[in-house]
């Protein structure tokens, strides 16, 4: 179920199209290390460029097409922005 607009979700509750901005990640230093290195810090951008409802998502970070898999994408929490 989508939470209202603003307020925080996981990556994977974005629809294709939806923007919003990062908050927080949770998991272990290999994935938090991982995603900081791939641009996923607090307060970017992100543009959900493909969520089929499974398999792999496409995201927009910075101007960059990055897939996760849906375990990794679950771990980030955005704030939907209505842009």
């Amino acid at each position: 179920m989508a939470k209202p607009n603003g307020m925080d979700c996981s990556l994977i509750d974005l629809q294709t199209g939806e923007h919003a901005l990062m908050v927080d990640m949770r998991g272990g230093k290999g994935l938090v290390g991982r995603l900081t290195s791939l641009g996923f810090t607090p307060g970017v951008e992100l543009t959900m460029i493909q969520n089929m409802g499974r398999g792999p998502l496409i995201v927009l970070v910075r101007d960059t097409r990055i897939a996760l898999g849906r375990g990794e994408a679950a771990q980030i929490l955005v704030k939907r922005n209505d842009r």
